[in-house]
């Protein structure tokens, strides 16, 4: 039986392993476009989580979860891949996994709605800091500036649209799958699931074809890990680890990523979007404070 102890630092390799992703996408993309870089990470994932996690025994799980749960969360891989896939340039792609990462503060707002989650008055500012850290990110080096904010987000209406539909639908599959999965994990089927939607995307509309390279399959491999270990690890540490940890550690994602991705993709930020990247994770944090319950 794993301790405690090494089942947090074993999730805690996960936070690191999902803040890699951003910059291991982008760079897959560059190489293989879009669709079809997606399509590989996904399928090479699929096999790294057979390995290690194993198929699901589908049988055993519940319909609403199979149905749902397929459907919400390829629906979000698609998303998040395409939306970092599609962006102009590597800044536009880190600030697109900025978009991504108002999830939480998302998710925390839906299950106050649809799973009367007990909160705190700490939820009306903590989304208005998640939602202006966003704003702050999108208005480039000016600060809260609407204006540049829209110039920045009508220049690739796409990808920053794709990442914000992502987190709602992630926020959605966090409600939702709490209710309805049963302690069932399906991670393993939704990533073949992915892949599947991904390449049938990728043959059909005759997507740009992939260009592989050594520093491609390097990239290709570690971003396949990333996704696919990441999960792993996550579940074991939520199984057997400190979830409060975990759970805290998780909301700093957003800056972990984007130091991440900067120094993959070899592109400077400015004080402004760091500023923006720290407002999402404290909106999102005390979003998380606010519906705590009292011991």
């Amino acid at each position: 039986m794993i301790s405690k102890r090494n089942a947090t630092l074993i999730g805690l390799i996960a936070v690191f392993l999902w803040s890699s992703i951003i910059g291991l996408i982008r760079s897959v993309s560059d190489s293989l476009g879009a669709t079809g870089g997606a399509a590989m990470i996904y399928s090479v994932a699929s096999v790294f989580l057979l390995l290690s996690v194993g198929f699901p025994k589908i049988r055993e799980f519940p319909k609403r979860y199979l149905i749902w749960g397929s459907v919400l969360f390829v629906s979000y891989e698609v998303c998040l891949a395409l939306s970092i896939g599609y962006a102009n340039t590597h800044r536009q792609a880190i600030e697109v996994g900025i978009v991504n990462y108002l999830w939480p503060a998302l998710t925390m707002v839906a299950a106050i709605f649809f799973n009367h989650q007990k909160s705190n008055l700490l939820i009306i500012p903590g989304f208005i800091i998640a939602i202006s850290g966003i704003c702050w990110v999108l208005a480039g080096d000016q600060g809260l500036d609407f204006p540049s904010m829209l110039y920045n987000i009508q220049d690739n209406p796409l990808s920053y649209g794709l990442a914000f539909i992502g987190a709602l639908i992630w926020s959605g599959y966090c409600t939702v799958t709490t209710r309805i999965a049963n302690g069932k994990n399906g991670v393993t089927l939704f990533f073949m699931l992915t892949a599947s939607i991904l390449w049938v995307k990728y043959f059909i509309l005759a997507a740009e074809p992939m260009h592989f390279s050594v520093s491609a399959i390097v990239y290709l491999v570690l971003a396949a890990a990333a996704m696919g270990f990441g999960y792993a690890a996550w579940n074991v540490g939520i199984l057997h680890g400190n979830v409060t940890v975990l759970a805290g550690a998780s909301y700093f994602i957003p800056v972990f990523s984007s130091a991440l991705a900067a120094a993959v993709l070899h592109t400077p930020l400015s004080l402004a979007f760091w500023q923006g990247a720290a407002m999402v994770c404290a909106g999102s944090v005390l979003c998380w404070f606010a519906t705590r319950q009292k011991s």
